[in-house]
């Protein structure tokens, strides 16, 4: 197959990835703007380089001709979790999805595969915009936690650097490393709602002062420089407090002011 043949395959996958990482990316976005725990942690894609291919169709007898037709993973995104529990939250929320469709699902965190590889594997259908109209892309998303991940990435460097014939004793340390991600893994459920609640309170804190300086920010060509100056004197000292609740009243009161003189302003333009 000529190259550029290659490129003309590849490039609907890379715009499926592409898409489908800022959707995701943006939904941790959406959930961080409102104060609330983030189920993923991560997102990352790749599109399966052409010697993958060829040696995955090699090894599973597809031919070239009916790549696209038989290879569902040449479009890839990877969803990071912090705990295993939010892993099924993931999955929920891309089976509700409108602008996909799920066509298989495994499960390889209640059916973990003989080398210790744990992961949950999901295809779904995307349709892309291209020059030559629109594209159904497969893509396959795998959902895994921190812990899942670091795990598969050390044992895929292995299968890279043994040709897929890792040694004895190589694999029987992997296997064990991947018992102990599974007791990390459960170990890390079980303080889930104390470190919930401290992301949750740091992102708080976060938006809040976001909202504030931006306040400050807007004030600082409206008001006296005085007033400017003891405001933010005021932020400093409630800042160093630490106490959320003192911010959330001072942001408060701020939004008051604030919104006297954006009156002010319209007043004088009025005039």
């Amino acid at each position: 197959m000529e190259i550029q043949l290659w490129r003309e395959i590849l490039t609907p996958y890379e715009l499926a990835v592409k898409e489908l990482t800022v959707k995701f990316q943006h939904l941790i976005k959406e959930y961080k703007d409102r104060g609330m725990y983030s189920p993923i942690e991560q997102v990352t894609g790749r599109v399966k380089s052409i010697s993958s291919i060829l040696e995955k169709a090699q090894k599973k007898g597809i031919p070239l001709e009916k790549i696209e037709e038989e290879m569902f993973d040449i479009a890839g995104v990877r969803i990071i979790c912090q705990f295993v529990e939010d892993i099924g939250m993931v999955v929920e929320m891309v089976r509700q999805r409108s602008d996909m469709k799920v066509v298989d699902e495994r499960d390889y965190i209640n059916h973990v595969k003989d080398s210790g590889y744990r992961s949950y594997h999901m295809i779904v259908s995307y349709e892309v915009e291209t020059l030559q109209g629109t594209k159904k892309i497969c893509v396959e998303i795998q959902i895994r936690t921190l812990g899942m991940n670091f795990w598969s990435t050390i044992e895929h460097s292995m299968q890279y650097k043994y040709q897929k014939n890792i040694p004895d004793h190589i694999r029987k340390k992997l296997i064990k490393a991947a018992q102990a991600i599974v007791v990390l893994d459960s170990e890390m459920s079980q303080v889930r709602s104390e470190i919930m609640d401290a992301q949750n309170s740091r992102q708080i804190q976060a938006n809040l002062v976001t909202d504030i300086l931006n306040n400050i920010q807007n004030l600082y060509h409206r008001a006296n420089k005085r007033e400017i100056a003891k405001i933010q004197d005021e932020f400093y000292r409630i800042y160093e407090m630490n106490d959320i609740d003192q911010l959330r009243h001072f942001g408060q009161e701020l939004d008051i002011i604030a919104e006297g003189y954006r009156a002010q302003a319209l007043e004088h333009e009025i005039e």
